[in-house]
């Protein structure tokens, strides 16, 4: 969508903030020996606190109200009671809900307690490469430009991007135009960024995988060469300067 007045701003900061809180405290909640269901529906009840409606759910008919997925699973993973956390768990979080008409979408990968497996170099890379792509997004600004800073920042730190994910508009539903905005530079790609439009902007940074493929159960997606991804979004709206963060708790990143 694009900002057009106030009170669509407005409805867009309280659907941003309610996703964002939802997310900020299932990470917080998160524990060993917790099941994804119970950790995915500690977030429905927070949703639910502030009037939101899952998005995935509503959309889609996702089997569950918010996306978790564990380890090797690269996204979309499914909430399940024989699915039990560990320690050192590489876990990612995704949050995307509808207040009041409003749609708005983030989402987190981080490690579960003690860094066993090693796993936090990649959470960070991700982290770090979307800030930056983040504050290089303005008006005019070429989207497979952004695409090609997430690649090369992400070969910088020796990791890889998954070419078949990427970000796309949001505000009046969950997927919006622009789609498609790829975490590498597709030179057909001659679109820009227009001033006070919505969009989802997300890594997916891995370790040796470059395809996503879908497991058998309709909705989780692997690595196509096995490995690890981890994925950091936020929703901002689009200016002349440095973008407005909706997701941002307290005006601070995750």
């Amino acid at each position: 969508m694009s900002i057009t007045k106030e009170a669509e701003l407005t409805g867009m900061q309280k659907a941003g903030e309610a996703v964002a809180y939802t997310l900020k405290e299932m990470r917080a909640y998160a524990q060993p020996g917790m099941s994804t269901k119970a950790l995915d529906q500690f977030g429905a009840e927070i949703l639910a606190g502030f009037g939101a409606k899952s998005a995935p759910y509503l959309t889609y008919g996702f089997p569950g109200y918010t996306c978790i997925s564990v380890n090797n699973e690269f996204c979309h993973g499914i909430p399940s009671d024989k699915r039990i956390l560990q320690e050192g768990d590489l876990i990612n979080i995704d949050v995307s809900a509808e207040l009041n008409g409003f749609w708005a979408d983030n989402g987190g990968s981080f490690v579960l307690g003690n860094d066993i497996h090693q796993h936090q170099r990649l959470v960070d890379a991700s982290r770090e490469i979307l800030h930056k792509a983040i504050d290089n997004i303005r008006g005019g600004v070429k989207i497979a430009d952004i695409g090609y800073l997430m690649e090369t920042e992400a070969k910088k730190k020796g990791f890889k991007v998954i070419k078949n994910l990427g970000g796309h508009g949001v505000g009046r539903s969950l997927h919006e135009e622009p789609g498609d905005l790829l975490n590498y530079k597709n030179r057909y790609d001659l679109r820009r960024f227009k001033k006070n439009s919505v969009v989802a902007i997300e890594t997916f940074i891995a370790t040796a995988s470059t395809y996503a493929t879908e497991l058998s159960d309709g909705w989780t997606m692997v690595g196509d060469k096995g490995g690890y991804m981890a994925q950091h979004e936020h929703t901002i709206v689009v200016t002349d300067g440095k973008p407005v963060i909706l997701t941002a708790m307290n005006g601070i990143l995750n």
